[in-house]
């Protein structure tokens, strides 16, 4: 028979985060597997998308989104020191990964290469591969999620156009310093790369921790193409509602990959996302970073008593716990262990490097829970703890 899969379905088989949310979903555990952020969505973005529904918001936008959206985009990122036009470097798109999928289309070609931190979020390696571009990996070392400049040139080659900086992380949670940036920024000048950025836990930070993006460097905005969204800020992951800033000579072709694969984001709820940038303050992500270090300390307690050492998270809301007492060969298998003796689903190791035996003495807990949930999880991980 000649017609079958094309080549690239090799690239996007169901992921590690989907498999083990449909195993927990069997034997019917607590997921902490798949980040869906499941805490109540802030009243505001609520209603006005409720509003937005019944204003008549409900037919396609312009390719690169509502015109109230961008310039709540803009006034955002201004107060975070990175002056946007909203007319031409902003594009709307269909979540943080649509965002970066797109940009790839305009900006990379196949056999093209770009720098990936490991652990990785898979999205990032899959989208690459799948639009054949080549993934090179740079492992960072635990505890501290350090890494080298002299990896970076030791997997650079002729054929590397990019780097992609995940700041905060996931899976580990690492917050790239000011001083890791600047040296990223000067390798991305010196060999003349694109720098693509996933910011989209940048309001998740502890300990004092500061985000930092690299488009705030000089010499760096025109190379740079930041990616964030409101999906997890606003609890809102089934929206799809992301955006990626570029120089306007990227971003309009950015926009036009964004229309021919999504056409648009979901219009109403661009509106409900507009309205709540503008009429949510500074006590609002104040209070999102107070409880979910709340969340973070009081679940890395948990793996603690439990026996599972975790790597305590600078931002985001994953933690990588180290499972190497878990039974099984392999991050999979001790996965489910803790599925079947805990009830409670994890992310195997594996899902999140390009070696699959690195990965296989750790495991990714998601803590972006309701407080019920949540306190569920302790009580089980610490009820058969031994």
């Amino acid at each position: 028979m000649a017609v079958g899969l094309s080549k690239r379905s090799e690239c996007v088989l169901q992921s590690e985060i989907r498999s083990m949310t449909i195993e927990c979903a069997r034997v019917g555990g607590i997921n902490l597997s798949q980040g869906v952020c499941d805490t109540e969505v802030p009243r505001v973005v609520r209603q006005a998308a409720q509003r937005a529904i019944d204003d008549g918001f409900n037919i396609y936008t312009r390719y690169d989104g509502l015109k109230e959206l961008r310039a709540a985009l803009a006034r955002k990122l201004k107060k975070g020191g990175l002056a946007a036009d909203p007319e031409s470097e902003i594009t709307v798109t269909a979540g943080a990964t649509g965002a970066f999928y797109v940009a790839c289309m305009a900006l990379l070609d196949p056999g093209d290469e770009v720098i990936l931190f490991e652990p990785y979020y898979g999205y990032h390696v899959n989208t690459l591969r799948a639009l054949d571009i080549t993934p090179a990996f740079v492992t960072m070392q635990s505890p501290a999620w350090d890494f080298k400049l002299e990896d970076l040139e030791r997997v650079r080659t002729s054929r590397t156009r990019g780097i992609m900086i995940n700041t905060p992380a996931n899976p580990s949670g690492k917050v790239f310093s000011r001083e890791e940036c600047e040296a990223l920024a000067a390798f991305a000048r010196a060999h003349d790369l694109f720098v693509f950025t996933d910011e989209i836990y940048e309001y998740f930070l502890y300990d004092g921790c500061r985000h930092f993006s690299p488009a705030l460097l000089p010499g760096m905005r025109e190379r740079t193409i930041a990616i964030s969204g409101l999906s997890k800020t606003f609890s809102i992951t089934g929206w799809r509602i992301g955006y990626a800033l570029s120089a306007p000579r990227w971003s309009q072709t950015i926009g036009h990959f964004n229309d021919l694969v999504y056409v648009c984001a979901p219009a109403p709820l661009q509106m409900g996302v507009a309205r709540g940038l503008d009429a949510l303050g500074p006590e609002y992500y104040e209070q999102l970073r107070a409880d979910f270090t709340l969340k973070r300390d009081k679940f890395c307690g948990a793996l603690q008593k439990a026996g599972l050492a975790p790597f305590v998270p600078q931002g985001a809301y994953y933690v990588l716990a180290d499972v190497s007492r878990v039974p099984g060969r392999t991050g999979k298998e001790r996965a489910m262990h803790i599925l079947k003796r805990h009830g409670v689903a994890c992310v195997p190791g594996e899902a999140f490097y390009a070696n699959p035996a690195a990965g296989a003495n750790l495991a990714r807990f998601c803590f972006a829970k309701s407080a019920a949930d949540l306190d569920e999880a302790c009580r089980r991980l610490e009820r058969s703890a031994g």
